[in-house]
C-alpha cells in the first residue's frame, strides 16, 4: 500500500500539502487538490488514524455532556450535533450527569480521563470545579440550550427565552384568555427565564396578580401529566396553559383528557420547543418552534473552528424563535382585558 509521501511525489508536491488535503486543510490550490484526491483515490490510500492523530497532537474525539432526562428536543439537537461533527471527522463520546453534586463529579473524572479534542455541553453544570478544570485545561468548549451566560466562559449557541415565553403568552392573551396557568420544570436556567417571559407578558397585560405557575421535577410528559393534576386538584380557575416544553405539554393534554376536559374548547395550550411530535399530535400543538437543526449546526462549527484555534472571545450566538399556532389553542371570543374593570357604588 502507498503512503503519503509517495502519492506526494507522484502528485509533485510536499507531503506536508497532500496532509492538507486529506485533512480538510485550506490553502490548497482547487486544481491541486483535485490531482491529489484523484491520486489517493486510485492508489487507495487510507491514512493511518493513529499517525495523523500523534502528528497533529489531536484525538479527534469530542465529548458530549447530557442530562439524564434525555428529553425528545434533546435526542432531535443530539442527533443533529453528532451528524456534524461526524461530517467534520470527529468521533464522540457521551457522558450523562444526573442534577446533583455527586453525579457532576463523577461526570468531571471521566471527562479528565479522556482525551477530548471538545466538548459541547447540552447540560448546565452546577459545580464551578467543571468551569475551572474547562479554563485550566483549554478544553475548547460550546453550550447550547443554556442561555447566555448560563455557563460561565463558555459560548453558547442558544434563543432569547425571555422573548420566546413573552410570545407565547401574548399569542394566549391575544385570543381573549384572561387566566392563563404556567406549567414550568426546574433545575435550568432557561426554565427561569421561559418564567420570566410569562410574568412579563401578564405584566405589561395588567394581569401579573392572575399569575398561576406548578412547577414539575423535569421537563418530560409524565411530569406535565403530574403537574396538571395538581393543577386541577388546587381548583383555580384558568382557561389557558402555557408548558415551558413540549413534554410537559404533552403530559398536560393527557391529563386534561384524562379529566374529561377538551383541548382546546375547555383549555387551550401552549407547549415550546417544537418537536417533531408536536405536529402529529390530535390536536396539534401550538408552540414556540426552537431553530433545532441550526442550533445543533452551529454548535458543531463553532466547536470545529474552536479546536482549530479559530475561537473569539465571547463568541455565541442567539437564534431567532417562531411563534407557531395550531389547533391546540383557540380564542375565547372579544379579548379580554387581565385587571378587573372597576365597578361602580
Amino acid at each position: 500500500m502507498v503512503n503519503i509521501v509517495e502519492i506526494a511525489q507522484l502528485v509533485g508536491v510536499s507531503p506536508s500539502t497532500v496532509s492538507r488535503v486529506i485533512n480538510g486543510k485550506p490553502y490548497v490550490k482547487a486544481e491541486k487538490k483535485k490531482e491529489i484526491l484523484k491520486i489517493v483515490e486510485e492508489t487507495g490510500y487510507i491514512p493511518n488514524k493513529a499517525a495523523r492523530n500523534m502528528v497533529l497532537r489531536r484525538s479527534f474525539t469530542v465529548g458530549i455532556v447530557i442530562p439524564d432526562d434525555f428529553n425528545m428536543f434533546r435526542r432531535q439537537l443530539f442527533s443533529i450535533i453528532e451528524r456534524h461533527l461526524n461530517a467534520f471527522g470527529y468521533h464522540t463520546l457521551f457522558f450523562f450527569v444526573k442534577q446533583d453534586e455527586e453525579s457532576e463529579k463523577t461526570c468531571l473524572d471521566r471527562l479528565k480521563s479522556e482525551n477530548l479534542d471538545g466538548i459541547i455541553m447540552l447540560h448546565e453544570m452546577k459545580s464551578p470545579g467543571f468551569y475551572r478544570y474547562l479554563e485550566s485545561a483549554r478544553i475548547p468548549a460550546v453550550s447550547t440550550t443554556c442561555g447566555s451566560g448560563a455557563v460561565p466562559a463558555v459560548p453558547t449557541v442558544t434563543l432569547d427565552d425571555e422573548s420566546a415565553a413573552v410570545d407565547a403568552v401574548n399569542h394566549l392573551i391575544g385570543l381573549g384568555h384572561r387566566n392563563i396557568a404556567m406549567l414550568n420544570g426546574k433545575g435550568f436556567s432557561y426554565g427561569n427565564r421561559r418564567l420570566d417571559g410569562y410574568l412579563k407578558a401578564l405584566e405589561a397585560a395588567g394581569g401579573r396578580d392572575c399569575a398561576l405557575v406548578i412547577e414539575a421535577d423535569r421537563y418530560s410528559s409524565q411530569a406535565g401529566l403530574e403537574a396538571m393534576g395538581a393543577l386541577l386538584d388546587s381548583g383555580a380557575g384558568f382557561t389557558a396553559v402555557f408548558a415551558s416544553s413540549d413534554e410537559l405539554a404533552i403530559g398536560a393534554m393527557r391529563a386534561l383528557r384524562d379529566r374529561g376536559l377538551k383541548v382546546p374548547g375547555d383549555v387551550s395550550v401552549m407547549g415550546f420547543d417544537d418537536i417533531d411530535i408536536s405536529n402529529y399530535l390530535c390536536p396539534r400543538l401550538s408552540t414556540i418552534r426552537q431553530p433545532i437543526a441550526e442550533i445543533g449546526e452551529q454548535a458543531a462549527l463553532m466547536l470545529h473552528r474552536f479546536i482549530r484555534g479559530e475561537k473569539e472571545d465571547g463568541a455565541g450566538a442567539v437564534l431567532p424563535h417562531t411563534l407557531v399556532a395550531r389547533e391546540s389553542t383557540k380564542g375565547t371570543g372579544p379579548r379580554v382585558l387581565l385587571n378587573p374593570v372597576p365597578r361602580g357604588p
